[in-house]
């Protein structure tokens, strides 16, 4: 797959700060990361580890631990940025070298109103995948992830 593969963007608008919209996301991905969306049996935690080089992990009942990906960019509460590992048959794969990027941005339009942008961007680095990666994202803005972060923003920011 060559590198035209373009980048999927979505944006959600939240009733909320942005330092409780960033807090919200960074801290609570168990409530909004959508249930579908699995790589371990009954997945009881999802933790992201708050440093450059912290890890994005989701813990089974069972004790086992897969990583989703590794943080990049930690720029509390205005950006984040994390590696994707998913792989073939949407699987887990276990290094970054053939993982695109989650780039997250928060930017505040008043003092209680943060837009959310989520950037699936490099796509092509997941190969001969990477166009059917792109087909299954691009769908309608929010998207499914980002229509239940607002959910949980609403429960929390209320």
């Amino acid at each position: 797959m060559s590198e035209e593969v373009p980048d999927v963007s979505k944006s959600v608008t939240v009733h909320a700060s942005i330092e409780q919209a960033f807090a919200i996301f960074a801290e609570k991905p168990l409530e909004w990361w959508p249930p579908t969306h699995v790589f371990v049996k009954d997945r009881q935690s999802i933790t992201i580890e708050p440093r450059v080089g912290g890890r994005y992990y989701e813990t089974g009942a069972d004790g086992e631990e897969i990583a989703w990906g590794t943080i990049t960019e930690w720029n509390p509460p205005k950006r984040l940025v994390m590696t994707w590992r998913v792989g073939p048959g949407w699987r887990p794969i276990f290094d970054d070298v053939k993982a695109s990027f989650i780039e997250v941005d928060f930017v505040a339009v008043d003092e209680n109103t943060t837009e959310v942008r989520l950037t699936h961007a490099q796509l092509h680095r997941h190969g001969e995948i990477a166009g059917q990666i792109h087909s299954a994202l691009d769908g309608p803005s929010p998207g499914e992830t980002l229509e239940q972060f607002a959910d949980v923003v609403r429960e929390h920011a209320a």
